[in-house]
C-alpha cells in the first residue's frame, strides 16, 4: 500500500503522525507532501527565501526520517496558495509518479485558506491524474518546465528531461482530518504504538515554533479520541465516500 500525506505547511501532519509511522512500520510506502514552504511563520523573521527553503528542507527530511518515509515540498506560497488547476496539476503529477493508494489531507473547511486549498487540489488532483492528456500537459510530447529542487525525494526534479508520465487510475480513498460538520463517515486508527512517535514529531515543532500547547496536552487530545473508541491513543478521520462498504458481520 503507498499513502500520500498531503498538508499546506510543516507541522499540519502532526494529526497523523501516529497513523502514518504505523504503516510505514507495516511496509508501507509513505510519502509527506507540503504544498507551501510555511515561509511567513514569524520564526523566520526577515530570512531570506534560499535560507527558509534550507531551513524547511531539514524539517521535512528530520520528520521523514522518524518513520522511514519519502517528503516532498512545493511553494505554492504561504497563505496565498488559490486552489486552481495549476496547483492541482504539480500535484497530479507526483500521484502519477509516487501511485498513491490513500490519500490523508486537511478537512475542507479549516479557518486557514491554505488547509481548504490544500484539501481541494488534493481531491482534484485525483482525476487529473487519471488523464494522459493532462498530467503529460504541454504538447508535442515536449519536456516539462523545470521545477524548483525542494524535494529529499527521489521523484523528478530541478527540469530533467520528462517526456511522458503514466495516468494513475487506480482507486484513491481520501481520508480528512475529523470536522464535526463533515458530512462523510469517521474513521479511527490505534495509535497505541506509535504514540512515541507523533509525540516526538510534535516535540520537535514545538521546539522550534515555541508553541504554548504542550506534548501533555496533545497526548491527551490522542487519548480523548482513544476513550471514544475503545483503545489508549486514536486518530481520527473522515473517508470521503457517501458510505462506508457492507461488512460481514456486526461487531
Amino acid at each position: 500500500m503507498r499513502i500520500m500525506a498531503v498538508f499546506a505547511h510543516p507541522d499540519d501532519e502532526i494529526g497523523c503522525m501516529g497513523t502514518l509511522a504505523k504503516h510505514a512500520a507495516r511496509g508501507d510506502e509513505v510519502m509527506l507532501v507540503w504544498t507551501t514552504l510555511g515561509e511567513l511563520a514569524s520564526q523566520f523573521g526577515d530570512a531570506p527565501h534560499a535560507e527558509v527553503t534550507r531551513v524547511r528542507r531539514e524539517h521535512g527530511a528530520w520528520v521523514a526520517a522518524q518513520i522511514g518515509a519519502q517528503h516532498h515540498f512545493f511553494d505554492m506560497g504561504d497563505s496565498r496558495m488559490t486552489g486552481g488547476r495549476g496547483e492541482a496539476l504539480q500535484l497530479a503529477r507526483l500521484y502519477a509518479r509516487f501511485r498513491p493508494n490513500a490519500v490523508i489531507t486537511w478537512s475542507d473547511d479549516h479557518p486557514h485558506p491554505d488547509h481548504r486549498m490544500t484539501a481541494k487540489i488534493a481531491f482534484d488532483a485525483i482525476t487529473l491524474a487519471r488523464i494522459p492528456k493532462i498530467v503529460n500537459e504541454v504538447g508535442g510530447g515536449a519536456a516539462m518546465p523545470p521545477a524548483p529542487d525542494l524535494s529529499g525525494d527521489d521523484a523528478i526534479e530541478s527540469g530533467e528531461d520528462v517526456r511522458r508520465l503514466d495516468a494513475w487510475r487506480e482507486p484513491v480513498r481520501f481520508y480528512q482530518y475529523y470536522a464535526p460538520a463533515s458530512p462523510y463517515p469517521e474513521v479511527s486508527v490505534d495509535i497505541t504504538d506509535t504514540i512515541d512517535v507523533a509525540g516526538r514529531v510534535m516535540e520537535y515543532y514545538h521546539d522550534f515554533y515555541r508553541w504554548q500547547w504542550t506534548k501533555e496536552q496533545f497526548l491527551e487530545g490522542r487519548a480523548g479520541v482513544g476513550r471514544l473508541t475503545g483503545v489508549r491513543y486514536a486518530e481520527r478521520f473522515n473517508l470521503r465516500v457517501s458510505q462506508l462498504p457492507a461488512r460481514a458481520y456486526l461487531d
